[in-house]
């Protein structure tokens, strides 16, 4: 039984040689595909065309309803669970429900944060294809890589092998799933 293809990987020396293959593949329209590199790179989201992340969405939701659990918290006990006026202040008051909600604003925000990173990036993943390769460890250290998988719509093993040629690749080679 043959493997299934994962996609085409190829190596490139230096980030600005990535930096001009990602225009390249992305400008070609590819859609499922990567930049596998030893360091971030300044731009080269923009280069692969990527929009903005929605990490920050699921951090404001989490803020804001840390912000009303808090306050929430503070009205339920003083005004309804456990009524007492002391020393003539109000059943509830902002101000003195502030530090708390401040704390779990700081707290709810911290936590969709993390559960939107962990959402957005499809974590955890245990296993991915990519990390059969022999050069990953290269792309740890001192070389980059792209790969492009064969989901793409786009994917045909002999134009991306093409492409990713033109683009300066070296050493392409398939991924099996």
């Amino acid at each position: 039984m043959a493997a299934q293809s994962y996609g085409l990987v190829a190596t490139f020396d230096s980030a600005p040689a990535i930096y001009e293959a990602a225009k390249k593949v992305r400008d070609a329209g590819y859609k499922h595909w990567d930049c596998i590199t030893p360091f971030p790179i300044h731009g080269l989201d923009g280069a692969m065309g990527l929009k903005r992340s929605i990490v920050p969405r699921f951090s404001l939701v989490g803020g804001l309803c840390g912000f009303s659990v808090g306050m929430g918290l503070i009205y339920f006990t003083s005004a309804i669970d456990y009524p007492l006026i002391v020393g003539g202040k109000p059943f509830f008051s902002p101000l003195y429900a502030f530090p708390v909600a401040y704390e779990l604003t700081i707290l709810f925000t911290a936590f969709a944060t993390i559960f939107g990173m962990f959402f957005t990036n499809r974590l955890p993943m245990h296993y991915h294809p990519v990390l059969k390769l022999d050069r990953i460890a290269d792309a740890q250290d001192d070389k980059f890589l792209i790969v492009i998988e064969s989901r793409d719509p786009k994917f045909n093993a002999a134009h991306t092998q093409a492409l990713l040629e033109a683009a300066g690749g070296k050493a392409i080679a398939e991924i099996e799933a």
